[in-house]
């Protein structure tokens, strides 16, 4: 296959492609999918493999576990480990994509030394503690409490949706700290360790019968001051980091979903003109989307923080999902879904869940005209009052 490499990236390719071939059969996933306890121990020990040879964070200084490497070798091998059958997944994603870099850009050394290593190698797992009951795309109406007793504060409240916050070790957390602040200022940004007394987990059990998702309760937990990430009232620039972060993950590619390629080898031979056209749509906006993703890792590469106009990828890549995974169904019809694993159907199951995860469409939408085109914003009766005069 053509990848249109440099030879300087035609090389790091190859030396990806020998090291998994060499590795990686070790750790493939199989049907250790349902065997929880299975699965996530063959994640831990993949991460550290991975970490051993520096790709667990190829851009990093080597000194910190990195190969001091380019955006461009960052996708090289993840397009190459996505050829692979590999146990990754939020539960390591979380850690190292959204909560390690939130903590870089934001933390304090101390934070950084205790969490980046162990975070890289696979030691710890982590989720989000962000969603609520009446918080989900208006995340600023966050209303689980955190109150300052001391050196500590004491958190009362409920998440929702919390992924793999039943195997996580520590999560990131935002707590209102302040009622009489606007909704966006009165945030404040915590680590806190899913071990704690006070932390109750809840597994939601879903459709396909796995569970996934989670509802977390918090009673009287108490978080020292120093898993304090940022200012107090600081919590919604924390918070913008790792959602901007989160939707370049989701916007990225997964070996478990389907592609337009292999839509084409699913249906070439069913083809009708109406469909040519919609593929060769498809495939445009899958190649566009690369590009995109390209130069976001560009821009990250170059120590800048992603803005809103990160927020295209996620739109982009779950809407093409959706469409591409309804045509490939279409395709294989109803036998076709008796096979074990089908992966247009998981794709169509999970770019539903996608298109609300990380923000829906319409949030996505409106972030893009106003922050990105410069529209008028929407109306908005809660602006420039206090979080207590808010229903």
């Amino acid at each position: 296959m053509d990848f249109n490499d440099s030879p300087e990236e035609a090389g790091f390719r190859q030396q990806v492609c020998t090291w998994l071939r060499d590795h990686a059969h070790d750790y493939v996933i199989g049907g250790d999918h349902a065997d929880v306890p299975k699965f996530i121990a063959k994640a831990r020990a993949w991460q550290r493999k991975k970490a051993e040879q520096g790709y667990a964070a190829i851009r990093w200084p080597k000194a910190e576990g990195g190969l001091e490497g380019s955006p461009m070798q960052e996708v090289i091998f993840q397009d190459e480990e996505a050829r692979h059958e590999l146990p990754v997944g939020p539960f390591v994603t979380i850690g190292t994509q959204m909560a390690v870099p939130t903590i870089r850009t934001h933390g304090t050394p101390e934070q950084i030394e205790q969490f980046t290593q162990p975070t890289l190698r696979g030691d710890l797992l982590w989720c989000q503690l962000f969603s609520e009951p009446a918080a989900g795309s208006d995340l600023a109406n966050v209303r689980t409490r955190a109150i300052k007793q001391g050196n500590e504060w004491v958190i009362n409240g409920q998440k929702v949706w919390t992924s793999w916050a039943h195997v996580a070790d520590w999560g990131i957390l935002l707590a209102r700290t302040d009622s009489e602040a606007t909704k966006h200022k009165g945030l404040t940004f915590f680590i806190v360790d899913m071990r704690s007394p006070g932390i109750d987990v809840r597994p939601i059990r879903q459709i396909s019968g796995v569970s996934e998702f989670n509802e977390v309760f918090l009673t009287d937990l108490r978080i020292p001051d120093c898993y304090r990430v940022g200012e107090v009232g600081d919590g919604w620039k924390c918070a913008i980091t790792t959602l901007m972060n989160e939707r370049i993950n989701i916007g990225g590619e997964s070996q478990a979903l389907p592609t337009v390629s292999e839509l084409i080898k699913q249906v070439e031979r069913q083809l009708g003109q109406q469909d040519k056209f919609k593929i060769a749509q498809l495939l445009t906006q899958e190649m566009g989307l690369r590009y995109f993703r390209y130069r976001l890792l560009t821009s990250l590469s170059k120590g800048e923080t992603p803005g809103p106009i990160a927020a295209m990828s996620k739109l982009v890549y779950t809407n093409t999902l959706q469409q591409l995974s309804a045509l490939g169904l279409d395709a294989i019809g109803l036998d076709g879904l008796q096979q074990p694993n089908e992966k247009f159907q998981h794709g169509y199951e999970w770019s539903a869940a996608l298109r609300i995860a990380g923000g829906t469409d319409e949030i996505l939408r409106n972030q893009i005209a106003e922050r990105v085109l410069g529209l008028p914003g929407e109306i908005r009766v809660d602006k420039n009052i206090p979080f207590s005069q808010c229903r």
